[in-house]
C-alpha cells in the first residue's frame, strides 16, 4: 500500500504541472492583466511598463510560469490587484467553503444513500417510482432557481433560517446553502446507489447469505451495501472538488465570501493572480480526492489489493 501511495503521488506531479500550466496559459495569455487593472482608462506607457516588469509580465509565458511555480513552492501565490496577498484571501475563503462543502457532502451521503438503498431494495414498486421521479425533477431544476426558491421560502416567507450568511459563516447558517449546493449531486448519488443495490441484490453471494439464514440488516450492511458503494464512493470523491469549485452560484445567492465568491470577483475584475492561485489549490484538492477514493476501494472490497 505504501509503495502504491508513493507511486500515485509521483504520478500527480506531471498532472499538476500540466493542469496549472493550462490554467496559467488561459488566464495570462488570453487577457491583459495590466489593462484590466486600469479598467476603462488607458494607462501611461511608462507606468504600464513598470507594472509589467514588477509583475514579471514582460517575460515570455514559459518564464512567467516557471517564476510562478517557484513562488508557490515557497507558499507565495502573488498579490491581488487590490494589494492584498492571495494567500490571505485563501485563508479567509477556503475555511468557509470547506464548511459549506462538508455540510453538502454529509447531506449528499446520508440522504442520498438512504433513498438509494430504499429505492433499490423496492425496485419497480411505487416508492421506487417516486424516488426516480423526485430525483429527475431535482436534476432538471438549475441551482440558481432552487437556491432562490428555498431562500425565499425558508429565509423570507417562513423565517426559519437567515436568508443571507454572516461573514463568520457558522455551520447553522450554512445548512440551507449546503442543501442547495448538494441537491444535484444528491440526486445522482441516489440514482447511482439505487442502480448498484438493485443489481447486487440479485447476485449469488446475496442469495447464499439469505440461504445461510443471516439477519436481513447484516446482509444489507455487510454484504449488499459494502459492495454497492464502490461506484458511489468514486462519484462522491470526485464531487468534493466539483462542489468547492462550483459553489459560485450558491455563494452568490447567500452572500457567502468563500472560494466561489473570490473566483467570481477575480474573473469579473480579471484579477489573474487570484484566479490562478485559487484554481491551483482546487487542482490539488481534486488530485488528493482521487487518491483517497482509490485507497477506499481496498477498504470496501477486500479483494482489491495495491502492490
Amino acid at each position: 500500500m505504501g509503495r502504491y501511495v508513493i507511486r500515485r503521488l509521483l504520478q500527480m506531479i506531471p498532472v499538476f504541472i500540466g493542469s496549472t500550466f493550462l490554467i496559467f496559459f488561459m488566464v495570462y495569455a488570453l487577457g491583459d492583466p495590466v489593462a484590466a487593472l486600469f479598467g476603462d482608462r488607458a494607462p501611461d506607457p511608462a507606468t504600464a511598463a513598470r507594472i509589467r516588469a514588477d509583475l514579471y509580465l514582460d517575460e515570455p509565458l514559459w518564464k512567467q510560469y516557471l517564476h510562478y511555480m517557484g513562488q508557490i513552492l515557497t507558499g507565495d501565490f502573488g498579490t491581488a490587484f487590490n494589494g492584498q496577498d492571495v494567500t490571505e484571501l485563501m485563508a479567509n475563503a477556503f475555511p468557509v467553503t470547506l464548511r459549506l462543502t462538508l455540510v453538502a457532502i454529509l447531506f449528499e451521503i446520508v440522504v442520498g444513500l438512504a433513498l438509494g438503498v430504499l429505492s433499490g431494495l423496492r425496485r419497480g414498486r411505487s416508492i421506487d417510482t417516486g424516488v426516480l421521479l423526485l430525483t429527475l425533477i431535482v436534476v432538471s431544476i438549475p441551482t440558481f432557481v432552487s437556491g432562490y426558491v428555498l431562500q425565499f421560502l425558508f429565509g423570507v416567507k417562513w423565517e426559519l433560517v437567515s436568508p443571507a450568511v454572516s461573514p463568520e459563516a457558522p455551520f447553522d447558517e450554512l445548512l440551507l446553502p449546503g442543501v442547495v449546493l448538494a441537491l444535484t449531486s444528491l440526486a445522482y448519488v441516489t440514482r447511482l446507489t439505487r442502480t448498484t443495490v438493485a443489481e447486487n441484490s440479485r447476485a449469488d453471494y446475496i442469495r447464499t447469505a439469505v440461504a445461510k439464514g443471516l439477519p436481513r440488516h447484516r446482509i444489507i450492511t455487510r454484504h449488499l451495501l459494502r459492495n454497492s458503494l464502490i461506484p458511489v464512493v468514486t462519484f462522491i470523491g470526485t464531487d468534493i472538488g466539483a462542489l468547492m469549485g462550483g459553489a459560485i452560484v450558491t455563494e452568490r445567492i447567500f452572500n457567502i465570501h468563500g472560494v466561489g465568491f473570490q473566483l467570481y470577483q477575480g474573473i469579473l475584475r480579471q484579477n489573474s493572480p487570484t484566479v490562478v492561485g485559487f484554481v491551483t489549490i482546487l487542482v490539488i484538492v481534486f488530485l488528493l480526492a482521487n487518491l483517497l477514493v482509490d485507497l477506499l476501494y481496498a477498504v470496501l472490497d477486500p479483494r482489491i489489493r495495491y502492490a
